[in-house]
């Protein structure tokens, strides 16, 4: 039982909702143009495949930070959070390295059946694939190994784009088959609130991760350059929806996300008053709520509309 608890913690819940949002936001967008385009339809056992492989790829990269940090030295008494399960030694190194393995194992099956499923065997397959293993590597090399991209600041552009980009306008391509840009604006806006996840943990960690060698963002620009950073991240992921939101001119529940625009405003404030780093702590998990409950209610209003 106990050893379980470990692989939960190691699993780190708390971020699972985050890596859901872009599907819930790309697979709402397919529902727009469900039926209204020929050829295109939402489809369920896409959406759920993609929530799979979603958290697969999320519990990847949680493993692989916790095993990377530890090897680079980044985990240590000066870390600031919960202490990590190969750092306080519940979970040995090789016995990570096993279940980053499987973990990887579970994503790539889980692709393969969503892409197939989704776009059958064609050219698009072969690009979605490709994309897939991008994923893959991603999660893994964020921190884990040699020339580890999170090291050298590269975290902020790789979450922007598989978590927004990748993970909106390639949700609902996988519905559709199609593209349609205005899907631009929530990728973009889910991309930005993510990386602000991304953010606030760098902002908790500069001190540490400045004397580990880890150069994130934070680290280069500094606390002060590091909030107005945030403010922009977070603002501009409103301002993406509500572009949306004037371009599709749906009616009144498209606006219903900015019911969570209070809790964004009051998360700032509370970034911005931090007394140290130590207490960015909570808005780990303010934000990334957040940001999923932003992705619910974005679903709601679509459903709503149409």
């Amino acid at each position: 039982m106990q050893g379980m608890i470990h692989w939960l913690h190691a699993f780190r819940p708390r971020t699972l909702p985050l890596a859901v949002s872009s599907i819930i936001a790309g697979s709402a967008m397919a529902m727009i143009v469900d039926g209204r385009v020929e050829g295109t339809s939402f489809s369920g056992t896409v959406l759920a495949l993609a929530m799979l492989t979603a958290i697969l790829l999320q519990v990847l990269s949680n493993l692989a930070n916790d095993l990377g940090d530890h090897q680079h030295g980044t985990d240590n008494a000066g870390r600031v959070g919960p202490q990590r399960t190969v750092q306080s030694g519940s979970i040995t190194p090789e016995r990570m390295k096993r279940a980053m393995v499987i973990c990887g194992m579970l994503a790539f099956i889980s692709g393969c059946a969503l892409i197939t499923i989704a776009l059958g065997f064609t050219l698009g397959t072969m690009l979605f694939l490709a994309i897939g293993l991008l994923a893959i590597g991603a999660a893994v090399k964020y921190t884990f190994g040699r020339n580890a991209y999170g090291y050298a600041g590269l975290g902020d552009i790789s979450v922007f784009l598989f978590f927004g980009i990748v993970g909106v306008c390639g949700t609902f391509y996988l519905h559709t088959s199609a593209f349609a840009w205005p899907v631009l604006f929530p990728a973009i806006a889910f991309g930005l609130l993510s990386t602000g996840v991304l953010n606030v943990n760098n902002m908790r960690d500069i001190a540490n991760d400045a004397a580990s060698g880890k150069r994130t963002v934070v680290v280069r620009m500094g606390s002060a350059n590091a909030r107005i950073y945030h403010t922009l991240l977070i603002c501009g992921g409103l301002l993406g929806l509500i572009g949306f939101a004037l371009l599709a001119d749906l009616g009144w529940s498209m606006w219903l996300f900015l019911l969570v625009a209070p809790g964004f405003i009051i998360h700032l404030k509370h970034v911005w008053s931090a007394p140290e780093p130590r207490a960015l702590d909570p808005q780990l998990k303010v934000l990334a709520l957040g940001t999923f409950a932003t992705a619910l209610l974005f679903a709601a209003g679509v459903i709503l509309a149409v």
